[in-house]
């Protein structure tokens, strides 16, 4: 444990990203001297993504690395305290808010705001992550234009699964959808267009048991799938597999203190960033679950600042 006296801050940040940079560049230009503390992988999910080519202001392809490297140094050269902690738990049923690290540092801050994020589901087979970024990717934004031409598997159910497997038709030859039920959740008007789509073939009561693939160099080539109603397992020739059975927020520190939704986003006031706390703000894809976008993130990071600059005025 460390001996580190209580760090007070007018404004705690917790999460790094688009959100919580942004949170950060607003803040410190406020005067109000925020500290923002991220984990071992700062820059969140934007971080694992190579080529960004939608966020405005540059014309050619970036980095979503470089990206973010960018954001925290203009955080940090407008007056943010960047500190690497693991937040391990919050206490927000008193004024100062506290905050305690895993290094043992106490945060009390008078306002918070938070940038958590998301992070894309897993299926958690072994064979699954062994082969992630070789074939293997929750993001057919990210990654399907690697995929020009050749065969490709979407997994899942609901409106992401379906999108992704249409917006992969842009460049795959063919998409197999695996759902592991007999009906699709997602929107019926969605349904309707994968259906017309003549790239897109539906595999029914079916699960991934295994990705087959090469080490060297490491590339998926196959996968095995079982049908849950006989059991039966087949093997089907792929190229790539993408895993679209959503994202979960990293909010459980959160939970029984801030309304959330049944999957665990905080729910904040409508055109607002505000939690059910007075003074607890939350930015980005820890409350976002229909967007999902950098720009999104960085413009509710820039929201949740105005607002904490405001109620700490008041």
């Amino acid at each position: 444990m460390s001996e580190n006296p209580t760090k007070h801050t007018k404004v705690l940040i917790i999460g790094s990203g688009p959100a919580g940079y942004t949170a950060a560049i607003y803040a410190a230009r406020a005067m109000l001297k925020p500290i923002l503390v991220h984990g071992m992988e700062p820059g969140g999910q934007l971080t694992t993504t190579t080529d960004v080519e939608n966020f405005p202001g540059f014309k050619d392809v970036i980095q979503g690395p470089w990206l973010m490297d960018q954001m925290k140094g203009q955080a940090e050269v407008v007056g943010t305290e960047m500190i690497q902690d693991h937040i391990a738990s919050v206490d927000l049923k008193s004024k100062p808010f506290k905050a305690v690290g895993d290094s043992g540092q106490i945060y009390e801050a008078d306002s918070i705001i938070i940038s958590t994020g998301a992070q894309a589901r897993w299926l958690n087979i072994d064979s699954e992550q062994s082969f992630r970024g070789f074939g293997v990717s929750a993001c057919a934004t990210c990654d399907g234009f690697f995929f020009k031409d050749k065969t490709v598997a979407v997994v899942g159910g609901g409106n992401a699964a379906v999108e992704e497997a249409m917006f992969l038709t842009k460049f795959a030859s063919k998409v197999q959808l695996i759902h592991r039920r007999d009906s699709l959740r997602a929107e019926k008007l969605l349904q309707k267009k994968l259906m017309e789509n003549k790239k897109i073939e539906i595999i029914w009561d079916s699960v991934v048991d295994e990705v087959i693939g090469d080490n060297d160099p490491k590339n998926v080539t196959g996968l095995k799938i079982k049908n849950v109603k006989t059991n039966k397992i087949d093997e089907l020739k792929i190229d790539g597999l993408f895993i679209a059975i959503g994202h979960d927020p990293a909010t459980s520190i959160f939970k029984d203190q801030l309304e959330m939704d049944n999957e665990g986003y905080l729910i904040t006031k409508p055109e607002s960033t505000e939690t059910n706390i007075p003074g607890v703000f939350a930015a980005g894809d820890v409350k976002d679950k229909i967007f999902r976008q950098a720009v999104t993130a960085a413009g509710m990071g820039c929201m949740a600042a105005l607002e904490a600059e405001k109620h700490l005025s008041e």
